[in-house]
């Protein structure tokens, strides 16, 4: 009972309450200290309170249980030494981990929790020692393997074509080699190095990807642009490819070039998600995430209706003229490509002015530029320009929240002989096993005078105020309008020189 209160606890609205009333739920635990604590017991979503502070990103209770935790180790004058408890936090040996519950929760306010001390401070300690240096060398790496690919595929094993044209319009002059003739030369031998470590590291990515989403779920882990949930399935459908690729070129199947363009496209695509190891290109991806998937996938629908109602009436028109004349609407599925190439004005209005072209076709052309060049792509440019402003302003927490995730992510994958426990042991200061993060902090001791200050000038104008307030109310009956303004004129200049008097004087002592 006592833990399901905790948890409604850091639910409530007012924060304050929660703290106090946290504290006397607290201070009745018989087991504080070990493992039966209430603090430590998480509910039916594995979640302690602690944890749930911060999905729900209650920062209030966050810091307040973050001071519950710290040990100051010393002081001398504005230095301090703190050790912060960070069991919890690290995502080093945590199966559900309190870094990636942040950056995977819906909500924006769980956000801020990675500003706050001691996990700004944690996250930048593991980024620069280890994940950014892990996160350069991978996407070099991955470059140098990409271009391994393509060279693969720019020498792929081609004969000319034997067999007589069936049609003018057939343009083909290589053909696809059979496996018999693909590996006989040295070149084709060097191929085959450059395809087999393809082939090894298309392997390798859905043997890391894979248990990731059984542990996650296909959904929270495809649909999180934060964790590059779109990039996790560019990079999945990537290796689908280059083994269906490899599976055609065994059983000497043509028309592995479709496999092979679409593994290309995907595979360097998915070098974007190296941006977000850097801070001026990190929030892009992000953008170009939530363009894609949001306003782009919105358009695309009224797109497609535009496009199929435009596409039919040219074939229509078309369809009885000489398509050696006028050949970009001489069949169904051309007259869509030349249709969607004209909505995104990448050719011009197609025209022969040699022959006479059907009157209705002008009238055709003329509403579907109307429509789709002044009307539609206006207004996709005004939607991702939303978008685009939306995100900038997020772009400071976007950026620190893809850092926490791309951490987790190489912290997870990499052997723990190359990713050593961030922090230190509590055996070496008597506190048991939990391990702790040792922070130094500088006050300043310019702010605190000044709060002194202003603290001194609040109390002084409040107790005369409120001895002010008693007299003008035993005496307010029998006072006219006149004296009370001219005693709370009196009253105001009284208050005035007290609280000067008082400032110059804690000036005087601190001087």
């Amino acid at each position: 009972i006592g833990n399901t209160v905790l948890h409604i606890l850091v639910l409530q609205p007012n924060k304050t309450f929660a703290c106090h009333m946290y504290s006397l739920i607290l201070s009745y635990d018989r087991n504080k200290e070990g493992p039966g604590s209430l603090e430590l017991i998480p509910n039916n979503e594995g979640l302690s309170p602690f944890k749930l502070a911060g999905v729900e990103g209650n920062t209030v209770m966050f810091q307040y249980l973050m001071q519950k935790r710290k040990q100051n180790l010393w002081s001398f004058g504005p230095l301090s030494t703190v050790l912060y408890d960070i069991t919890e936090i690290d995502s080093w040996a945590e199966d559900q981990s309190f870094l990636e519950l942040i950056v995977s929760t819906k909500k924006r306010e769980a956000r801020q929790i990675l500003d706050l001390t001691p996990v700004k401070e944690l996250v930048s300690l593991k980024w620069n020692m280890y994940g950014r240096p892990y996160f350069c060398f991978l996407a070099l790496f991955y470059i140098l393997y990409m271009v391994c690919f393509t060279m693969c595929c720019v020498y792929r094993p081609l004969k000319p074509r034997t067999g007589n044209r069936t049609s003018s319009r057939d343009n083909t002059v290589y053909v696809q080699k059979m496996l018999q003739e693909s590996y006989v030369a040295y070149e084709d031998e060097l191929r085959l190095v450059g395809e087999l470590i393809t082939v090894i590291g298309a392997v390798v990515i859905l043997v890391l990807e894979i248990p990731d989403i059984l542990r996650v779920g296909a959904a929270k882990y495809f649909g999180q642009t934060i964790l590059g949930g779109p990039f996790h399935i560019i990079v999945i459908t990537y290796a689908c490819m280059i083994l269906v690729t490899m599976v055609m070129r065994l059983t000497s199947t043509t028309g592995e070039v479709v496999p092979m363009s679409f593994a290309l496209v995907l595979g360097w695509c998915n070098v974007m998600y190296f941006a977000r190891g850097f801070q001026m290109l990190g929030p892009f991806t992000i953008m170009i995430q939530k363009m894609i998937f949001g306003d782009l996938m919105r358009f695309c629908w009224l797109m497609a209706v535009v496009i199929l109602g435009f596409a039919s009436a040219f074939y229509i028109i078309f369809q009885t003229e000489n398509p050696e004349n006028l050949g970009q609407f001489y069949n169904y599925p051309m007259s869509l490509f030349t249709t969607f190439e004209l909505f995104l004005t990448i050719i011009d209005g197609p025209a022969n002015y040699d022959v006479d072209l059907p009157f209705m076709y002008s009238v055709v052309y003329f509403a579907f530029a109307i429509i789709a060049t002044l009307l539609m792509l206006n207004l996709l440019i005004a939607m991702m320009g939303d978008t685009h402003w939306r995100v900038a302003h997020e772009q400071d927490e976007l950026w620190r929240a893809q850092v926490v995730a791309t951490t987790v992510m190489l912290e997870r994958k990499l052997p723990r002989c190359l990713w050593p426990r961030s922090g230190i042991c509590g055996r070496e200061f008597g506190l048991g096993d939990r391990w702790y993060l040792r922070i130094e902090d500088r006050v300043d001791p310019n702010k605190h005078k000044m709060m002194r200050y202003t603290e001194a000038f609040k109390a002084q104008d409040r107790d005369n105020y409120d001895k002010g307030s008693e007299k003008l109310e035993s005496n307010g009956d029998t006072l006219c309008k006149k004296e009370l303004s001219a005693l709370s004129l009196s009253l105001s200049r009284s208050t005035s020189r007290t609280s000067s008097h008082r400032g110059w004087e804690i000036l005087r002592r601190n001087t």
